[in-house]
């Protein structure tokens, strides 16, 4: 076959995607770049703290995967990032090194003295943030925007304006200030920033759109949160929208519930909108790792592309084809990244679950036999309301090949 939603070996994924219809929605606008921030975001994960060397060993492996886009960490936190983010910034000439910022002059000093390119500089739009957490309007904003776009371009580094909780603005103040913006201090980007993770994907594209129209096309950057399970829907709509960069952190780390996940967007981008990206797939699985072992984290056993059970089948329904013909059973072949179908022994599985398992331990034994073995391994399964390890099944099968 020559499918584009077809690669032997690689992935079978659906090819309604590619229908005139679905492809008019989805079609990115141009050249669209990842923009990775767990060495910030994703270290302000509760509980997880990255040493400057992580943070060193987690930008080579970015770089390694084709991300070079890398916020390395805010300068105003402590020494420790400042060295970080100074040495990924000299150490990768060939990354844009980002630093984030709040919207105060000393911080964008810090990020100048750090040898970034830019800095992501931070402040409020969301109403309840203007209301509750800071009594500003948004005048406010606008007049510390204003100053501090303007200073850190006049320093030599590129602004990427990062009006936070920009989903959960008015929508008279988030024009007003992007209005002012462009009359007095016009940033090389502007974030549409899904703080809280509340935006349905369709919203996101709204207000990719609408701010392209209130700046005059700027660059948008999109930056989402994944408290309702939409971090990348968001960033995909995001894209088909016109979004010309997406914010990520590996393994989906975070505040809260997580950013939208780089290794899931970079499947996304690569596979199902068939972009033409840098981003290298075989590289993915040791950043992952490295980043699951530093943070502490473990990734959830299901989670897409990371998760250890994510190409295990434990239903016997099919299992033989797990290992024949993989594509059959799952929209990506294991082997595209190094690892393989696997067969679990449990309450459902069937037949051919117990012959794969006999077969691997080199064992044979008559339809009855294996009958037997698999009555006792659902029994088994249904005991420890789990799975079984191979262990437990040459006990069982010895028991009925004496038997």
């Amino acid at each position: 076959m020559n499918l584009s939603y077809y690669k032997e070996n690689a992935w079978w994924v659906s090819p309604f995607n590619e229908t005139g219809p679905v492809r008019e929605q989805t079609q990115p606008a141009g050249h669209v770049e990842i923009h990775d921030a767990t060495l910030r975001d994703g270290e302000q994960t509760p509980g997880v703290v990255f040493s400057a060397e992580d943070k060193v060993r987690i930008a080579e492996k970015l770089v390694e995967a084709g991300v070079t886009r890398i916020e390395a960490g805010m300068p105003a936190v402590s020494a420790e990032d400042r060295r970080a983010i100074t040495e990924i910034a000299h150490r990768f000439p060939q990354a844009q090194v980002y630093a984030f910022a709040r919207a105060k002059t000393q911080d964008i000093d810090m990020a100048r003295d750090a040898g970034v390119k830019g800095v992501v500089i931070e402040i409020p739009i969301g109403y309840p943030k203007l209301k509750y957490q800071f009594g500003w309007t948004w005048e406010h904003v606008l007049e510390k925007s204003v100053d501090c776009i303007n200073y850190a371009r006049s320093q030599g580094l590129k602004a990427v304006y990062f009006p936070y909780d920009t989903t959960r603005a008015r929508a008279e103040d988030l024009e007003k200030l992007l209005t002012g913006l462009m009359q007095s201090a016009p940033p090389d980007s502007v974030g549409v920033v899904d703080t809280m993770g509340c935006a349905l994907p369709q919203a996101v594209a709204y207000l990719v759109r609408e701010v392209k129209r209130l700046t005059n096309g700027l660059p948008v950057e999109v930056h989402t949160h994944n408290d309702f399970g939409l971090a990348v829907a968001g960033e995909l709509a995001g894209i088909a929208a016109g979004a010309d960069v997406v914010h990520t952190c590996v393994n989906g780390l975070g505040e809260r519930t997580g950013n939208a996940a780089l290794e899931e967007m970079i499947l996304c981008m690569n596979i199902l909108l068939e972009m033409d990206t840098p981003y290298r797939l075989d590289r993915l699985g040791e950043l992952c790792a490295l980043v699951e072992k530093l943070s502490g984290v473990a990734a959830a056993p299901n989670k897409p592309f990371v998760g250890a059970r994510n190409y295990m089948r434990e239903s016997g329904i099919g299992v033989d084809l797990v290992r024949s013909c993989p594509l059959a059973m799952f929209a990506t072949d294991p082997a595209l990244f190094g690892r393989s179908g696997e067969i679990a022994l449990g309450k459902k599985s069937g037949k051919a679950s117990v012959q794969y398992y006999l077969e691997r331990c080199g064992m044979t034994a008559t339809d009855e036999q294996a009958a037997e073995m698999l009555a006792r391994v659902k029994a088994r399964g249904l005991e420890k309301r789990g799975l079984l390890d191979e262990a437990e099944f040459r006990e069982i099968a010895a028991a009925c090949l004496g038997a």
